[in-house]
């Protein structure tokens, strides 16, 4: 049996968990060598620079972006070169804003292991995540690729913007339904849609199937963290600590749906727990019992779902591949992941 039948075969049963190993079949080589090629970009002439750099590539995680870039670029017509320069400069952007958010937030942590600022302090932090911007940028102008500079730019924009946003926003704790999209569009969806156009962009396809990858990537994002915000409320034991965005007033789907269907006086006491016993544990677990109450759990997991169909309806129009069956397959592990 051939290994677009295998893989085939493997998903023809959408009943079954998609595996990270086996989604990654048809771009294992390409991954391998974009493994090499990745820590190649993040050379440097300075020994402290490349010891901090290696650090941080011995704790890369899932490798998701990447992976999103190579399948996109397998369905859109194919990977190139020039692919391996989109997914570079992405994980080299998306890395410096994680290494600044880490100075910004005072994370000691990140994926389980110490941050560069808590080992190496946060002047180091700021000035490694700032080489590595300019790397992901001179990668992209050294070889004039400055169409997938333009499109990965416009993510790290968006980023910020929708990081600040939800800043504002937490202050006041008066985010709606439609923010609360905007917000996450922005502050997450929008890399993964990049990740979608940039590998559609490097496999020559036409502008109008480079905005239809960028769309579907957008849907993927945005199920992606609805996904994200579930575990908040415990759904999944080893998810992310129970009640972290409570406690860091972060008003996500469940809660902003629980507080439009509550009473005056019901919306208030919660808001009241929410802006001055944030962190009082008994006060957290009263807000997670009231938003799974309220069916705030049970709307948000099918608004994930909504978007999760949509994205896959935008692949329909693309021909039976390997490519194509880890993609969706790719996109079914973001929202049916523990972690």
């Amino acid at each position: 049996m051939s290994k677009p039948d295998s893989i085939v075969l493997l998903y023809a049963n959408c009943s079954m968990k998609p595996d990270l190993k086996q989604i990654q079949a048809p771009i294992q080589t390409e991954m391998e060598e974009f493994e090499k090629k990745f820590r190649d970009f993040m050379k440097s002439k300075v020994k402290l620079l490349d010891h901090i750099t290696n650090y941080i590539v011995r704790r890369k995680g899932k490798q998701m972006r990447p992976m999103f870039v190579f399948l996109t670029a397998g369905v859109s017509g194919g990977i190139t070169e020039a692919s391996y320069r989109g997914a570079a400069l992405i994980e080299l952007l998306h890395t410096a804003t994680l290494v600044h958010d880490d100075v910004v937030d005072d994370a000691n942590y990140r994926r389980g292991f110490f941050s560069v600022n808590a080992l190496w302090k946060n002047k180091i932090a700021v000035l490694v995540g700032d080489y590595l911007l300019s790397r992901g940028l001179l990668l992209s102008v050294d070889n004039n690729d400055f169409d997938l500079l333009k499109i990965v730019s416009n993510a790290v924009r968006e980023m910020s913007e929708g990081e600040l946003l939800q800043i504002a926003k937490a202050r006041k704790l008066d985010i709606t339904e439609d923010v609360y999209y905007t917000i996450i569009r922005q502050k997450t969806a929008s890399l993964i849609a990049s990740c979608c156009a940039v590998g559609a962009a490097t496999s020559g396809a036409s502008q109008e199937m480079i905005e239809q990858m960028r769309i579907f990537g957008e849907k993927v994002g945005m199920a992606f963290q609805i996904k994200d915000d579930l575990f908040d409320y415990g759904e999944d034991e080893i998810g992310k600590p129970l009640g972290i965005d409570i406690k860091e007033k972060k008003m996500t789907l469940p809660l902003i749906y629980a507080l439009n269907n509550a009473s005056w006086l019901e919306k208030r006491k919660i808001i009241y727990l929410i802006r001055n016993k944030n962190e009082d544990k008994k006060a957290v677990n009263e807000v997670i019992a009231f938003v799974k109450k309220s069916g705030g759990l049970n709307y948000a997991t099918g608004v994930m779902n909504r978007f999760l169909e949509e994205a896959l309806d935008l692949l329909k129009s693309f021909p039976a591949s390997d490519y194509k069956t880890s993609l969706e397959g790719l996109v079914r592990f973001t929202i049916e992941r523990k972690k």
